[in-house]
Formats: C-alpha cells, sequence, structure tokens
C-alpha cells in the first residue's frame, strides 16, 4: 500500500468531473480508473489495470456480489414475465389512488424490505414501477425514494447483511465478545444518525414539507408535462417486460409467495442473501411450473435473459470496485485520518470522522471495504481523545451509508437505478440535493453528540 496523500483523491475527482460534465456511466469509471493506474504504475499501467482486474475478479466479495445480483435480475425477469408484478401493480391501484401514496406505498414497502439492500433496491423498483407509473411519477422520483430507503433501513434495522458484516468487524476488533456482535450492534444504533435522517426524510419529501429541488423538479416536470417517465440514456437499465402468455392472467401471488420465500431463507439461512436468492429461485421455477405459468425450458430461459440484463450494472460495479480498490492502493483512508488527526479535539472527532470518511465513500462509493479500514484506525482515536467510542462508530457507519446512498456509481445507487429502470448518473444527480440536506442535518447531529455524548 501505498501513501500518495491528496493525489489520492485524484481519480474519484476525476470521475466526478467527468460524469457531471458527459452525464455518461461507464466511460467516467474508465478513464479515472486508467487516470489512477497511471500515476500507480507510470508506464507499466497497462499491466497494473491487468492485474488490478485480476485481484478484484478474485476477491471474495465480488464474486458474491455478482452471482447474487445475477440471480436477483433471474427471479425479477421470472415475476415480471409471469404476469406478477403487472398484477401486484393493478392490485394495488384499488388502494392507491394519489401520486403522494403511491410513493409513500413505495417507501413502506421498503421499508420491510430490509434484509438486504440489493433485494431491497431491485424488488421495490421493479414491484413498484406500475403504480407511480400510473400516476406519472418520474423514474428519477422512484429511484429516490428506493434508493434513500434501502441503504438507511439496512443499518437502522438490527437484521441485515450490513448489520451481519459490521458486527463481525466490531468483534474482530475486539469491541464486542466472539458471537456478541449484533447485541453490541444494537448500541449503536441510535448513533447513525445519517441513516435515521435519510429515512425519515423520504417521507417529508413526499408530502411536500421539504420541496423537490434542483433537477428532480426538472425531472417531475418532464414526467407530467410530456409523459416521459424515463430519462434519456437509460436503455442498458431496462428488462424484458413481456408476459409468458398475453392470455394468461397474472397473479399478485406469483409475485408474493417468491418474494416471501426469498426474505424468509435469507433470514434463517444467517442473513446469506445468496443462500436465500438460490432457495427463492428454486422454489419460484417449481411454483410456476406447477401453476403452468410457461413450461420449464422457457422459464430457465427467461431466468437466464435475466442474468444477463443485470450485465451492465455488474460491469459498472466491477469498475466502482477497482475504483475501491486503487484508493486503498493509494492510502486514501489513512491520508484522510492523518488529516484529520492532529486537528481535532474530544468534542469534534464524532463530526471530523463523519465529515472525512463520508468524503471518502462519496468519492470512492466504498463502505464495506471503508467500514474494515477505518474501524481499526478510529477506535484508537477516541481513545486516545476519551471519545466516546459508540458514537465515533456510529459516525463510521453513517459515513458509508451517506456514500452509499449519494455517490454516482455506488453498488446501492447502481441497483436502484436498475430496479427503477434510470440511468444512475441521473438518478445520482437528482437525489444529490436531498442527500446534502440529510448530510448537513447529520453534522449538526454530531457536534451536538460530540457536546452532549461524547
Amino acid at each position: 500500500m501505498g501513501n500518495y496523500g491528496i493525489i489520492s483523491l485524484l481519480p474519484p475527482l476525476i470521475v466526478i468531473a467527468i460524469a457531471i460534465k458527459t452525464k455518461l456511466s461507464l466511460e467516467p469509471l474508465l478513464i479515472g480508473c486508467l487516470a489512477g493506474y497511471i500515476i500507480v504504475a507510470k508506464w507499466n499501467f497497462f499491466n497494473a489495470i491487468i492485474a488490478a482486474f485480476t485481484k478484484v475478479m478474485q476477491n471474495d466479495l465480488m464474486v458474491w456480489v455478482m452471482i447474487v445480483c445475477s440471480l436477483y435480475g433471474a427471479l425479477i425477469q421470472l415475476m415480471i414475465r409471469s404476469g406478477g408484478v403487472l398484477a401486484f401493480g393493478e392490485y394495488m391501484l384499488r388502494f392507491v389512488r394519489t401520486r403522494r401514496r403511491s410513493l409513500l406505498t413505495t417507501w413502506v414497502f421498503g421499508s420491510f424490505m430490509f434484509v438486504d439492500d440489493y433485494l431491497n433496491a431491485l424488488t421495490t423498483g421493479t414491484t413498484m414501477k406500475k403504480l407511480t407509473d400510473h400516476y406519472k411519477v418520474s423514474r428519477e422520483m422512484l429511484a429516490f425514494v428506493v434508493s434513500s430507503t434501502a441503504v438507511p433501513v439496512c443499518v437502522i434495522v438490527p437484521i441485515s447483511t450490513w448489520v451481519i458484516f459490521i458486527s463481525k468487524l466490531l468483534e474482530g476488533n475486539n469491541l464486542a465478545p466472539a458471537g456478541k456482535g449484533i447485541s453490541v450492534y444494537l448500541g449503536i444504533i441510535p448513533f447513525i444518525a445519517y441513516g435515521w435522517v435519510q429515512y425519515l426524510l423520504v417521507p417529508l419529501v413526499i408530502i411536500g414539507i421539504i420541496p423537490i429541488i434542483g433537477k428532480m423538479k426538472a425531472a417531475n416536470l418532464r414526467a407530467a408535462t410530456t409523459g416521459q417517465l424515463i430519462p434519456d440514456n437509460s436503455e442498458e437499465f431496462s428488462l424484458d417486460v413481456e408476459p409468458f402468455d398475453e392470455k394468461l392472467k397474472g397473479s399478485i401471488w406469483y409475485l408474493i409467495l417468491p418474494v416471501v420465500v426469498l426474505i424468509v431463507a435469507t433470514v434463517l439461512m444467517d442473513l446469506d442473501a445468496l443462500k436465500g436468492i438460490i432457495v427463492a429461485l428454486a422454489f419460484t421455477l417449481v411454483y410456476y411450473t406447477i401453476k403452468k405459468v410457461a413450461p420449464f425450458k422457457k422459464l430457465s430461459e427467461s431466468g437466464i435473459e435475466g442474468m444477463k440484463s443485470m450485465l451492465f450494472a455488474l460491469v459498472l460495479l466491477l469498475f466502482s470496485y477497482l475504483l475501491k480498490d486503487l484508493g486503498d492502493e493509494m492510502g486514501l483512508t489513512q491520508y484522510v485520518i492523518s488529516v484529520v488527526e492532529p486537528v481535532v479535539n474530544k468534542n469534534w472527532l464524532p463530526l471530523a470522522v463523519f465529515l472525512s470518511l463520508g468524503l471518502i465513500a462519496f468519492t470512492t462509493g466504498n463502505s464495506w471495504g471503508l467500514y474494515a479500514i477505518a474501524v481499526p484506525l478510529v477506535v484508537p482515536l477516541a481513545h486516545d481523545l476519551g471519545c466516546n467510542i459508540w458514537v465515533c462508530i456510529g459516525a463510521v457507519i453513517s459515513a458509508g451509508t451517506f456514500g452509499a446512498h449519494a455517490c454516482f456509481y455506488s453498488d446501492a445507487t447502481i441497483l436502484a437505478a436498475q430496479g427503477a429502470e434510470c440511468n444512475n448518473y441521473q438518478h445520482g444527480i437528482t437525489q444529490l440535493p436531498f442527500a446534502l440536506i440529510s448530510f448537513t442535518i447529520t453534522c449538526i447531529a454530531y457536534i451536538v453528540m460530540g457536546y452532549t455524548i461524547a
């Protein structure tokens, strides 16, 4: 691992600048990674990029993400083509009779999908499109509600893949006894300010207490006046919505039962999303075959098409992981912590942790990797300054949550865009003002905690 100082900020800043200038998704990541490896390896950058690709593709987490997302794509494609998603949307229209209620229903639906943010983003967006489309809700607005629910709810409800990961970090850093990580995490939940603020901000925006601002206002106006719900350059995120049989009437159970099996299987199997999706996919294939939704061969082919539909999102994820790995190689997190450490005291440490790590998370899209690096650095710093360790850990978790939610190319942003069938740049830029509102409120919260609790 190198120590490139302030230069380590250059690759992610290049990505953000090009994304804003070009409004593209993949190309900024390509250029940012290329620039970073030219800095690191100079004329040997070509071999360095190949080696980095190999390293990332061999990473257990990256392999897990690619398999899980591909299988989620297969399940979602089956639920759509069975007519289950369409039937569920039509059924909900009996009870949801306004645009505002369609968005509030989306928020509530996503709140119950707390097991995993990938599951939440893909399933909620796909499921609620029929409902929100009926009331001419822009896909950017749908993606905002989905994304702003998916990540925060996974850190404030103690039954999720996020909580499992963080609890293991707590145990590994001697902050919790072996097997007691989740119990300790329960005490941290009140201090995860960004998770709470962003989650509660959503209904305030929906009901109009917080006004629609920035590019989201333009997107909503476009949808309402022209009927163009999907923003331009969103073709890569589309799914095949043609039903297996036009004459076969879909059932809401073709959606409800697979989703229930998915959630229950994931919870029962130690919150392992991979095992959960395998069980749910097997159940769905058998269930649809018994119900004669389509011949088994056709179901299998459709599942494969669903996996293919995730390809563009997975390529984006691959390059975002490459950027994260580049940041680790350049010592980005360590640099930012080293800059912060000499200039803060006990009262300002929670804010400093959130601000500094939030910057890293936003520019790299890194959350879980950030936690793994930052927790061992923040814990001794908090001890040395006599600061409340749980408030500081809450600030670390909040920073990663902000990055996953606000970064244009984080995995959560990409998958929320995929679920809503919306270009991930357009999703990111339209929701950014609301993320910054939550960011500002969270900063105030950590100032108050620093002087009252820490």
